[in-house]
């Protein structure tokens, strides 16, 4: 159990961060929960999660989540960037700014958020934990764009690991699709959800443990990790794997066209 820690927590009013939320908690630390949105997060203790509703999408908005810690406690032990989200559609449309303003929460802040942490800790040992996604090292047919960020932050890890300093201990999480409101916000429909899908609260679990023993990598599906040495020796079974993935995509842009899809409240 992480405890008798200072942490900020990105991205927590649903899903995984949720979750996280409700682990940390649990140990004597105080958080400082930043999200759009605050519903979930006023339920808890204030006394142990202070809630910051906030974008993390811009270098000022990073800025004044670091200047809130400040105020609130002697030293951030800990920062976990989780705020991500996710488009499921297909890119055949010209719009810069809707692919920037992905790139802007899922890329430029994780990143420029390490860089304000490296600079805070100025030596002192402190840890950074991101959440990436297993669709960062496979892309997935409906999930180009956010793959593509997710890619960028999967490459991101890759070289920071081999320059940070040892002060600093980065603990990124790469889960699969997980049942959350993830879905719900990426798409203005129903579809069918990527093979497989986890429980976030075993998701959190896994992450939590993850940070409190040092891990630099979290891949809390097994099934996956398989998958992935199982696709690199015998290539055909990704081919397989894409085209029911592409077949689930297609239904989903013939029921938007035809207007027969199922928005998510039925």
């Amino acid at each position: 159990m992480i405890t008798g820690k200072n942490i900020v927590l990105t991205g927590c009013n649903s899903g995984i961060g949720l979750e996280v939320l409700k682990l940390l908690v649990k140990g004597d630390n105080r958080v400082l929960a930043v999200d759009t949105d605050a519903d979930n997060l006023v339920k808890f203790d204030p006394e142990k999660v202070i809630v910051m509703q906030k974008d993390v999408s811009s270098a000022e908005a990073v800025d004044e989540i670091f200047a809130r810690a400040e105020e609130l406690f002697p030293f951030i032990d800990l920062f976990y960037a989780n705020a991500g989200y996710a488009y499921y559609e297909q890119v055949s449309y010209c719009d810069w700014d809707r692919v920037q303003r992905m790139f802007e929460t899922n890329v430029f802040s994780p990143i420029y958020t390490y860089q304000k942490y490296l600079q805070y800790l100025n030596g002192r040992p402190g840890t950074l934990a991101i959440t990436i996604s297993a669709i960062g090292e496979m892309s997935m047919p409906g999930y180009t764009v956010y793959s593509a960020s997710k890619f960028a932050m999967n490459g991101f890890r890759q070289g920071i690991m081999l320059e940070k300093p040892q002060n600093l201990q980065l603990t990124c999480l790469y889960p699969v699709a997980t049942d959350t409101n993830f879905f719900r916000t990426s798409a203005p429909i129903q579809y069918k959800k990527p093979f497989p899908v986890q429980d976030p609260a075993m998701v959190a679990r896994k992450m939590v443990a993850g940070i409190e023993n040092g891990k630099n990598k979290v891949s809390p599906c097994g099934l996956f990790t398989f998958a992935k040495i199982l696709m690199g020796v015998i290539p055909p079974v990704r081919t397989v794997y894409w085209g029911l993935e592409k077949r689930k995509f297609n239904e989903y842009l013939q029921n938007l066209k035809n207007g027969t899809g199922k928005s998510w409240d039925e």
